[in-house]
């Protein structure tokens, strides 16, 4: 499929991933229709991409976790611009910390958000799209989605849930017969995004981006490219295709690597931070950005050569343990 003129809405599209994606389909020609809990944040989005030639932007305040909202979303959508061809789930919170620890409300609250707001979203999607005899529907899952790690239960068992959802509708939609209907999933690895920043945090350190930090243009690049040839599943970033290589390889070994680098490299250990419930329950203030300022070259080169040794070492030791009768 040819992506100039495309009708496109994105969820999360305030900040992050959803908001460089957004402007991705922007700078080719398409119409974009914003979605997130910000109108403020929706707004200056819809500005930048309107900025683009040939682009047209709607920005449409919508609380995913409301099915209400999200139908009146598609709605707004089809209104405006006749049909929907692309629609990207990218909205998503986190909350770290000990699983005693962490407030159930805010657990229920991110599972809420990046799984039922998914079900909402796709519902809403899938109806105008078998309806017109055609469409993409693109979820943002993680590799925390392959590749649990501790601190993030909920966002971990989100990312798996998606990926579950995911599967599930391409094979109700291959029975159905649906061939001009695609469900794709993208598996990003760390993003240069500002969700450590809005996250809830109960570990009493400050939560940082683990490297290596890829930018949310490369995720969003990799999103315009299933429009124009779908597939199942991509990852984001060599390390994160290395890390779910190893981890169906050697799962144990994986989880013993991951466990350790969340916490020499996730948390901080120099910077304490306080309790907080962070954006899940009220949206963070301001204009919002699709970067959270963890890009910078030399600290995330220094990173990169760390995680990078030590994934080293997972490679090799899974090449030991496949030789070994």
């Amino acid at each position: 499929m040819r992506v100039h003129d495309r009708v496109v809405v994105v969820t999360g599209a305030s900040s992050g991933i959803g908001r460089a994606t957004a402007e991705a389909f922007a700078r080719k020609g398409c119409a974009v229709v914003l979605a997130a809990r910000r109108a403020e944040a929706l707004e200056a989005a819809a500005r930048d991409c309107e900025r683009h030639r040939g682009a047209r932007a709607l920005a449409v305040p919508t609380d995913v976790t409301d099915v209400g909202a999200v139908e009146e979303l598609a709605r707004r959508a089809v209104e405006r611009f006749d049909r929907i061809d692309v629609w990207v789930n990218a909205a998503a919170v986190t909350v770290f910390g000990p699983f005693q620890e962490v407030p159930l409300e805010d657990f229920r609250k991110v599972l809420d958000v990046n799984v039922m707001g998914y079900v909402h979203s796709a519902r809403a999607a899938l109806r105008v799209m078998r309806e017109q005899g055609h469409g993409t529907l693109i979820n943002v899952s993680s590799i925390a989605g392959v590749v649990s790690q501790p601190y993030t239960h909920a966002y971990g068992m989100s990312k798996y849930a998606v990926r579950a959802l995911s599967a599930s509708l391409r094979q109700e939609l291959r029975l159905e017969g649906a061939k001009n209907i695609h469900v794709c999933t993208v598996l990003p690895a760390t993003i240069d995004t500002p969700l450590f920043e809005h996250a809830a945090n109960y570990t009493g350190r400050k939560a940082v981006a683990m490297p290596p930090v890829y930018s949310p243009e490369r995720v969003a690049r990799t999103i315009v490219d299933l429009v124009r040839v779908p597939r199942r599943e991509v990852v984001v970033g060599p390390m994160g295709r290395s890390t779910v290589l190893e981890s169906r390889m050697a799962p144990g070994m994986v989880e013993r690597m991951m466990a350790r680098q969340v916490d020499r490299t996730h948390l901080s250990r120099e910077e304490p931070a306080p309790a907080t419930h962070g954006n899940l329950h009220v949206p963070a203030p301001g204009t919002g950005a699709a970067h959270g300022g963890w890009g910078g070259r030399r600290r995330t080169a220094v990173r990169r050569l760390g995680t990078a040794a030590a994934l080293a070492g997972v490679a090799a030791g899974a090449r030991r343990l496949a030789r070994t009768p």
